[in-house]
């Protein structure tokens, strides 16, 4: 697939004929015979080809009705290259309606116009199903005559990488295995939200807090856990959802800053999860070994040998694929359900031998007595901080949402009704055995108390004939009851061993699905490539797309924390990483309901901004009560993640709550700002800059970007003159480009090209048009022409008109002049400077030039190569590159002029040395001339550069001339090192400057005294820019003046770095082109850069506070 094939005009269009056996010919010519094979004639699809056409049913696929009615599937002639290219996601399909018959099926009319359809909605990387693309705008509008491609390619969505990787798993995405809701979500989060505490630590927590504080812990926890699966939901429902669970859902609404911080963290919790869990399977089986004397070495090496011996184990199950885990934590569940079951049963048969140990059957004198909290060296929030990690786990459904089958339904459902489930379990739990065991209990059965001493005890035992007050007095305590005895339901249960078993499927499968959602969100984040250097780990295998690389490195984490075998230093660390990242699920609600974005629109319901917002500020309060040293870790943790990634700039674009917020400020700021009145202390010079294309006068961008930035707004305007027709659709790519180009620049400010006849009438539209409300221009900056002796006349007649506009329109003006000039885009071809630096940062549209010797520019000042995007590959543009006009490849040595002129355009790139800026403020225009050379110095690159003033004055009066102004520029609070006041401006300049620029002149000149009146007309009507005899003795003094300032320039000024000079002005009508020009030449010929400025006499400074 060469790019070559891009210019063909294919007279003879080919057909892609797809048959229904997924078989392709290529026909040459147009398809008139409806007979070509029936079957074939069907299945022509206009496809980028991902899935077997032929699992697509020919034409007519299930939503389609009658073939190529409702889908528009018609045989649509392609170019060869429409097949999706290897360059990234541009297409261009060529329509050819006169050979086609299947046109005439939308409503009945020949049109090519699409009929609404799902696929042309799809992402170019739609695992569901073809992506079609629609006719583009220019197929269906231009005049028929023209030929194809004149307008670049039809845009195509462009595909991130994790698109395509997402691509080419749909290509092979038969046998993959897909969940439902139950066994995908519910399943999962209840497995993995009833943990080991149900069994072990729940009675104890009855035992502390009290059946009442016990049942708004739970109570507490829900509430957390149900805001954050309503958020959920909300996020899982507004769009089509890929793997990586609470990850994707992150970074796709708030971006990938925040996404990308809780992604690592989220897939790193996940994974020493594993090996909590795993330690609590082991310790309950260390516990076992130590009832029947088998312990191995002693326990804590013990608990390593088994952890790591199951970590093994759950790695293989996780290895050998998703199916045979789900069985897995199928077969898990049913244990567990049995097991709470058996409790439940057990709690109702009171046995006598179970009494000493505290258990007494239902009673309500216990629930009395166990309704208040009992705290033994605990606080309500150290219990709470022990169960809150049981009501985690709500997001194992969400983690694997790459492998459900239809995560938008399955998401909601299978989180909710588990939150709901495991809820009332924890309740039922609490209820029950706080009214069926008394907290103390000293299981021997010599406690019992003869009828004698019953009216002293006052225990609710006492009523069943037991006297445990014992353990209160004792030191040691006693071994059981709720306080004591953390196998409590063991007791209860109806088969002690079934708990025992409900213990270890409880561990296990919460260690399993930890042990699956972590290198899948892992893998999710590697895929997306924010972090460099772990794309790795994104390679999936199998028909699954198994993360196995991810399998292994969560599998390395996990036995690393499983070696520590003390897991109550780990166990806070872990629910705050949780918390981190359910507080961002519910602040990323918030967040884009506040952005108010069309695209915002779930079709879950049930949510609300508000609540979501205290959703989140509910888990940041639990993350510090649970452990406020954690939390401040995880917060720096999460911040430092933040600032990397915000930092190196992920070239991803995920349409964002915060772009959406970000513009939904700007526009109410922008707004807001419309409707305050100006005021002299806030002006900014807000500057139009023509630059034409902002690379190619890198001199006059940078500059006036040193006083712009961070204080007023810059527009790069740029006049496109001299095409025989318009092509709109380029200037808008360019636009987009050549922001970008500034953007990496880091130039801040904003490139506007108009078309138009002339650079006048551009430049016009520009001024008037340009900026926002408040944020228009006031200020027009130009480059000098120093070329405007060599070309056409009437160049200057349009350069000099611009400056009279501007002053029309009231802005300020602002001439820069390099004696080396500005324009640098000859030397280096425009489109490679630019395509250098796309390629080196990876950006996808590499320039192509294209002769286009009929758009040649009437504007000889700018560059005539119009660069016109396509994608394509780089080899094209060695090739193409003839065209262009002179554009010297870099390698090629540059005269001496050039290279003078590239090093004098970087000139104000570098930190300008100890020198001066000399400001010849000569006219009052407000203060610009003043404010500008004042913005510089305070700019770092120029701050070692002092401000000298020069003024006109009288010979008799310079001393107080020089006190006045300086009274004048304290009053400003404007730092200067020295005053020049000029008494000798108006003495007469040297003989042989007057002389230099009379010659200069005599071409333009019109001596109308040589020749008759009438035809002295014809010729000044033909040729406005000619100097009459008579102008030229009108403003002698001027024209003098002009020379003599510059003597003056070159006396006192010749080693400024800048010089900062009120601009001449010139009365329209009255002044002739030619001579204004050739004033502006005179004043500045010879110097170092000058600046000639001139306000519109509007003050700009004030002294007053």
């Amino acid at each position: 697939q060469s790019g070559r094939s891009r210019y063909k005009v294919e007279h003879q269009p080919q057909l892609v004929v797809r048959g229904s056996d997924g078989s392709a010919t290529a026909q040459e010519g147009p398809a008139t015979d409806p007979g070509a094979g029936g079957e074939e004639a069907k299945g022509r699809f206009r496809v980028v080809n991902f899935a077997d056409p032929s699992e697509a049913g020919s034409a007519a696929s299930p939503e389609g009705g009658a073939p190529g009615e409702g889908l528009q599937n018609g045989d649509t002639v392609m170019s060869e290259t429409s097949l999706h290219s290897s360059t990234g996601g541009q297409h261009h399909y060529h329509y050819d309606t006169h050979t086609n018959t299947y046109y005439l099926r939308t409503f009945g009319h020949n049109t090519i116009d699409a009929v609404p359809n799902i696929d042309f909605y799809r992402q170019t990387a739609a695992p569901l199903g073809e992506k079609l693309i629609r006719p583009t705008l220019s197929e269906l509008h231009d005049e028929l005559d023209k030929e194809p491609f004149e307008d670049g390619f039809a845009n195509g969505d462009e595909l991130t990488p994790a698109e395509e990787s997402a691509a080419k798993e749909a290509a092979d995405s038969k046998g993959v295995v897909k969940f439902g809701w139950i066994k995908g979500v519910l399943v999962r989060c209840m497995l993995n939200i009833w943990g080991v505490m149900l069994f072990i630590r729940m009675s104890w927590i009855v035992g502390q807090a009290g059946v009442a504080l016990s049942c708004l812990i739970v109570a507490m926890a829900s509430v957390v856990t149900t805001i954050t699966g309503l958020s959920t939901s909300a996020i899982a429902t507004n769009g089509f959802v890929r793997g990586g669970g609470a990850y994707y859902l992150i970074s796709r609404s708030l971006g990938p800053e925040f996404g990308g911080s809780i992604g690592l963290i989220f897939a790193f919790a996940n994974a020493v999860a594993v090996a909590m869990y795993v330690v609590g399977f082991a310790e309950t089986v260390v516990e076992l070994l130590k009832g029947v004397d088998a312990i191995m070495t002693d326990e804590i090496n013990d608990v390593r040998i088994i952890g790591t011996i199951t970590v093994i184990l759950l790695l293989g199950i996780s290895v050998a694929g998703m199916e045979w885990e789900a069985k897995a934590q199928i077969f898990l569940l049913f244990v567990l359900v049995t097991a709470i079951v058996n409790y439940f049963i057990g709690s109702f048969i009171s046995v006598k031998a179970k009494e000493p140990a505290g258990f007494f059957g239902y009673d309500g004198s216990i629930l009395w007595e166990n309704m208040g909290p009992d705290f033994r060296g605990e606080t309500f929030f150290s219990v709470f901080s022990i169960f809150f990690p049981a009501a985690t786990g709500i997001l194992a459904g969400a983690n694997i949402s790459g492998d459900l089958s239809d995560p938008q339904m399955a998401i909601p459902k299978g989180t909710l009704l588990a939150i709901l489930i495991t809820g009332i379990v924890y309740l039922g739990v609490a209820v029950s055995t706080g009214a069926c065991i008394v907290r103390d209990a000293s299981g021997s059965l010599n406690d019992t108390v003869s009828s004698q001493f019953m009216t002293n005890c006052s225990d609710a035992a006492c009523k069943f004939g037991y006297d445990f007050s014992t353990c209160k007095s004792s030191k040691d305590g006693c071994t059981y009851g709720l306080q004591n005895d953390f196998q409590v339901m063991s007791l209860v249960s109806g088969f002690g061993p079934i708990i025992t078993a409900g213990i270890f499927s409880a561990t296990l499968s919460s260690a399993l699905a930890s042990l699956v959602s972590a290198p899948k969100v892992f893998q999710a984040l590697c895929k997306d490539n924010i972090y460099p250097g772990l794309g790795m780990f994104a390679k999936g295998y199998g028909k699954n797309n198994e993360p196995l690389r991810g399998y292994i490195l969560t599998f390395g984490i996990a036995l690393a924390f499983i070696l520590i075998a003390k897991l109550n230093t780990i166990a806070p660390i872990i629910s705050n990483f949780f918390l981190a990242s359910y507080a961002l699920i519910n602040f990323s609600v918030f967040h884009a309901s506040l952005a108010n974005s069309p695209g915002w629109r779930p079709s879950f319901k049930y949510y609300n901004m508000w609540v979501s917002l205290a959703g989140a500020i509910l888990c940041c309060v639990v993350m510090f009560v649970i452990n406020w040293a954690a939390a401040l870790l995880t917060n720096v943790i999460v911040m430092g993640l933040y600032i990397y990634v915000s930092y190196k700039k992920p070239d991803v674009n995920w349409g964002s709550s915060t772009q959406a917020l970000t513009y939904h400020q700007a526009l109410t700021h922008t707004l807001h700002l419309s409707g305050v009145e100006d005021h002299i202390k806030n002006f900014r010079p807000q500057c139009l800059v023509m630059t034409g294309y902002p690379n190619s006068r890198p001199a006059l961008l940078d500059l006036v970007h040193t006083f712009t930035k961070n204080v007023g707004l810059m527009i790069c305007g740029h006049v496109r003159t001299g095409y025989r027709r318009p092509n709109f659709k380029d200037l808008a790519n360019d636009q987009a480009r050549y922001q970008r180009w500034l953007l990496r620049n880091e130039t801040k400010g904003f490139y506007t090209a108009v078309f138009a006849e002339d650079l006048r009438q551009g430049s016009q539209y520009l001024l008037q048009a340009a900026g926002l409300g408040r944020l228009k221009p006031n200020t027009l900056v130009l480059g000098f022409k120093n070329d405007w002796r060599d070309g056409d006349m009437m160049n200057v007649e349009t350069y000099i008109s611009m400056i009279h506009d501007a002053f029309d329109f009231q802005f300020g003006a602002v001439i820069l002049r390099l004696r080396e000039g500005l324009d640098v885009s000859h030397i280096q071809g425009q489109d490679e400077l630019l395509s250098s630096q796309e390629k080196s940062s990876g950006m996808k549209d590499v320039i192509v030039s294209i002769d286009t010797s009929k758009d040649s520019d009437a504007e000889s000042s700018k560059p005539s190569s119009k660069a016109t995007s396509l994608q394509n590959s780089p080899a094209l543009q060695k090739a193409e590159q003839g065209g262009v006009e002179p554009s010297k490849s870099p390698s090629m040595p540059l005269n001496v002029s050039d290279q003078r002129l590239l090093e004098a355009s970087q000139q104000f790139r570098q930190k300008q040395g100890k020198s001066t800026v000399d400001v010849w403020w000569l006219f009052d225009d407000g203060g610009l001339t003043l404010l500008i050379p004042y913005l510089l110095t305070n700019k770092k690159r120029w701050s070692d550069c002092k401000i000298r003033v020069f003024i006109g004055g009288k010979i008799n009066r310079i001393d107080h001339d020089r006190r006045a102004m300086a009274t004048l520029l304290s009053k400003f609070r404007i730092d200067f090192s020295d005053i020049t006041v000029l008494g000798d401006i108006n003495t007469k300049p040297k003989k042989e400057h007057v002389t230099a620029f009379e010659e200069m002149i005599e071409p333009y000149r019109l001596k109308e005294d040589d020749m008759d009146q009438d035809v002295a007309e014809r010729l000044k009507n033909s040729e406005p820019w000619r100097i009459t005899d008579n102008e030229l003795e009108l403003y002698r003094a001027k024209t003098n003046r002009q020379i003599r300032l510059n003597e003056l320039l070159q006396e006192h000024s010749s080693t400024a770095n800048l010089i900062v000079m009120s601009l001449p002005l010139a009365r329209k009508g009255a002044v002739s082109s030619a001579l204004y020009m050739a004033w502006l030449e005179v004043l500045s010929k010879d110097l170092p850069p000058i600046l000639l400025v001139r306000g519109n006499h509007q003050s700009v400074l004030t002294f007053y506070s």
